[in-house]
């Protein structure tokens, strides 16, 4: 098993390699790519060290099986036909391909079995918040058909990358000591502030971030449902949150509800308002599962449920859901 990983010096990139670390991916062969920036650095994997290539358009990706691509769409879309002429399977974590019909969009706890047919030899890694919601929603989805979704996320620092997490925390320690603050990587100060936009605006008036969480749930899930969301930029350092509102088809019961989410792959429930047990980002980072808590009846909806999540954006949202899908292929091969 030869496995290659483009973008490597990235947050994702290296949480690539410490998944593929913690759950003993079966690899034989690693082959690290990167820009002209981090190309000729060196990152140690199981014990060996390993000097990052540049990423060129030759011969390099031959006899490699899975490549996990995480360097943004518009490497992707110029590197896909390098990576998989070969042969090689492209698990993509940007946006360049997830609506695309000829891709599969995969959330393996929800639909494994679309990553089998991939014409062009690419498989798309979803939004990292719908990626989080469709794990949570699949188990409802089984209880009673949704038919309409209203999701408002709570997004940290790490959604846009190990930069911006870096710049959050100068931040805060620029307000302490009295200095300017430093304002890259948003629009405005992150440091004690919220800001209500993720990614540029739509004609609509949504932002795409928005719009993903529309169009990607309805891929995943194969259903007509509607999905209008709120994405929100917290001061959270790492894992994203969101609260959830949920109509169904048939009422359900919050027992219900409850039983199906702690009986369902990757879901936590973490739900005892007695003992204010809920999931909170500062204890969500690091962790594999979606945790869910704070589910209730919908007061506004007869049919509706309400509920609240959290979730590593690293981590589940981008480089465990890629690895888990090389996973359900090897698998298969079995």
């Amino acid at each position: 098993m030869k496995v290659a990983i483009v973008g490597v010096s990235g947050a994702v990139g290296q949480e690539f390699l410490r998944v593929l670390d913690e759950r003993n991916f079966p690899l034989d062969e690693l082959v690290l790519f990167g820009s002209s920036r981090s190309a000729g650095s060196k990152y140690t994997f199981r014990g060996k060290e390993y000097e990052v290539k540049l990423l060129q358009h030759n011969d390099d990706f031959k006899g490699v099986d899975y490549a996990f691509v995480s360097a943004g769409a518009g490497t992707s879309k110029e590197f896909a036909g390098t990576i998989t002429k070969h042969g090689t399977v492209m698990i993509d974590n940007s946006s360049a391909f997830r609506m695309d019909a000829d891709v599969p969009l995969v959330v393996p706890e929800c639909n494994a079995a679309d990553a089998l047919v991939r014409p062009r030899g690419i498989i798309a890694n979803p939004n990292c918040t719908t990626i989080m919601m469709v794990v949570v929603l699949k188990p409802i989805e089984a209880l009673s058909h949704i038919t309409r979704i209203h999701v408002a996320s709570y997004q940290s620092a790490s959604g846009a990358g190990a930069q911006a997490m870096a710049e959050l925390q100068q931040q805060y320690q620029e307000i302490v000591e009295g200095k300017p603050v430093t304002v890259n990587k948003f629009a405005y100060q992150l440091a004690y502030n919220v800001i209500p936009q993720i990614d540029v605006f739509q004609d609509n008036g949504y932002t795409k971030e928005e719009m993903k969480m529309f169009n990607e749930t309805r891929k995943i899930l194969h259903s007509d449902v509607r999905c209008s969301a709120m994405c929100v930029r917290i001061s959270s350092l790492r894992s994203h949150s969101e609260a959830v509102w949920i109509e169904t088809e048939q009422p359900l019961s919050v027992e219900q509800v409850q039983a199906a989410l702690a009986a369902a792959p990757g879901v936590t429930l973490q739900d005892d308002p007695a003992t204010q047990t809920y999931p909170m980002p500062l204890f969500t980072g690091g962790k594999d599962d979606v945790y869910v808590g704070r589910v209730r009846k919908d007061l506004a909806n007869d049919n509706g449920i309400t509920l609240w999540l959290s979730g590593d954006q690293i981590k589940k949202g981008a480089a465990l859901n890629a690895v888990q899908i090389a996973e359900y292929l090897v698998s298969q091969k079995s």
